[in-house]
């Protein structure tokens, strides 16, 4: 093995085990709740090595973000393996989108601290390639299908989106009871569902 090849591994591990830190402590007090000593502490690496890599804790709360976001989109798309048509692939999409936001680290890390913490225009940027990205393809696909009327379909897709995450933050804000949840989460998704629907033009 070369000595870049060695230096490379070591780079990515360091990359690896702070974002694998701010992750887990993000997730579970928020992002202004954790300082970047304590990260780097838990982490066993230095204040300089978070700069190298990051710049800044918010530098690297953007990888985390990134991260979680990646596994969200997968996790959807997993899901729309068995879907057959585009508007299939738009209700499941949904439906998945919901189950992804039951695992408290996707609500905390990508739609409470996010957008505050990068700023809308980040944080819809950063969507756009993911989440956005998905519900733009899937209104594309349907409009061209002829199963929705030909519209902005950015503007649209945001909309859905925004509809999708407020959806999300409703079940999340409900009590730990379970069945107080599981009937937030049913109603919250006929409800998004009834706005899906109401764009079909057949």
């Amino acid at each position: 093995m070369t000595q870049r090849r060695r230096q490379a591994e070591r780079s990515q591990s360091t990359r690896q085990a702070l974002i694998a830190v701010a992750r887990a402590l993000f997730a579970e007090r928020g992002y202004a709740s954790v300082s970047a000593e304590e990260i780097v502490a838990a982490a066993g690496l230095t204040r300089g090595a978070l700069g190298h890599h990051f710049g800044d804790k918010q530098g690297l709360f953007m990888a985390v973000f990134e991260q979680v976001e990646g596994e969200v989109t997968e996790r959807i798309l997993s899901g729309l393996g068995e879907v057959d048509d585009a508007w299939g692939g738009l209700v499941r999409g949904f439906a998945c989108f919901l189950d992804a936001c039951e695992d408290q680290e996707v609500v905390q890390i990508a739609l409470t601290d996010a957008p505050a913490v990068l700023g809308w225009a980040n944080w819809r940027a950063i969507e756009a390639e993911h989440g956005l990205g998905l519900v733009v393809a899937g209104l594309e696909q349907a409009m061209a299908e002829g199963l929705v009327a030909r519209q902005p379909v950015d503007v649209l897709a945001r909309l859905l989106l925004s509809a999708a995450i407020e959806a999300a933050l409703l079940v999340e804000q409900v009590s730990d009871r379970a069945a107080d949840r599981t009937a937030m989460r049913a109603a919250a998704e006929r409800a998004l569902l009834a706005l899906v629907k109401g764009l079909r033009t057949t």
